[in-house]
């Protein structure tokens, strides 16, 4: 749906509720003529926060849908899920818990699969891991988890564990983007998920108690991109072929430049 669109359904909406471009820009704290060109389709002379209040005043919620490349866009949002999949399988093996990636499970009618489902022989500590590289719809997730957390003392019975603890935990990358998106529903996390950082850690050391926290993921690896330490990645540029008759010492680098380096690297924060 196109910005023109976007417009036309505010616009049809507040019209069957019947409300005015006035009632709407006193609701979102605009102009009315910021919600006449909304209406019309002008969005290049506001913001997204602006647009969504306009929207969220007269009850249209709106949700972005982003594209690339047709069908590359799903797959590299697969490369990244897939990679912080096995970064946290990692992480946790090395602590000693036994973790099952992909986990699939069909109890009392219920299908589905969690993508990490880990078990603490040392502790009898159940996990239900739950990765999302991009938050997209926040019900659709609490209630997810919701469903895997009531069913997993039932898994972890059907996989020969018998849990005392369960733990769930929401694993999203270290990016900014991603702790934006936590950040801009942080009351509902604080209530649903409250534990982080150094009490998600302890507790995957030593559980005690139940557990329901956020993980954010640093330095995993997805596709070429080679991560580094505090949460940004380096893309290495391409080097162009060399043209004919173009002067190079022996270790491939141009003339004149220092060993092994190759030029800056672009260096773009998460």
């Amino acid at each position: 749906m196109d910005d023109v669109q976007v417009g036309s359904v505010i616009r049809s909406v507040r019209i069957r509720r019947g409300l005015r471009q006035s009632d709407v820009a006193e609701t979102a704290g605009v102009s009315q003529a910021i919600v006449s060109a909304i209406e019309h389709g002008d969005f290049d002379s506001t913001s997204l926060r602006v647009v969504r209040g306009v929207a969220a005043a007269v009850g249209v919620s709106l949700a972005l849908a982003p594209r690339w490349r047709g069908p590359d866009l799903p797959k590299l949002l697969d490369e990244k899920h897939a990679a912080i999949v096995r970064e946290v399988v990692t992480r946790l093996g090395a602590l000693g818990w036994v973790a099952l990636p992909e986990h699939t499970f069909s109890i009392r009618g219920e299908h589905g699969s969690i993508d990490v489902f880990a078990w603490s022989p040392t502790s009898r500590a159940a996990l239900v891991v739950e990765v999302k590289s991009v938050l997209v719809d926040l019900q659709d997730l609490l209630s997810t988890l919701d469903r895997k957390k009531r069913l997993a003392s039932l898994i972890a019975r059907e996989a020969g564990w018998r849990p005392l603890l369960i733990g769930t935990l929401l694993v999203m990358p270290g990016e900014t983007q991603a702790r934006n998106a936590i950040e801009r529903y942080k009351p509902v996390f604080d209530a649903t998920y409250p534990a982080r950082g150094r009490q998600v850690q302890r507790w995957l050391r030593c559980p005690e108690l139940d557990l329901r926290g956020i993980w954010f993921v640093l330095n995993f690896t997805a596709g070429d991109t080679k991560r580094r330490p505090g949460g940004s990645f380096r893309v290495r540029p391409k080097r162009e072929p060399p043209t004919e008759g173009s002067s190079r010492s022996d270790d491939g680098s141009p003339k004149g430049a220092a060993p092994g380096n190759s030029g800056p690297a672009a260096y773009l924060p998460t």
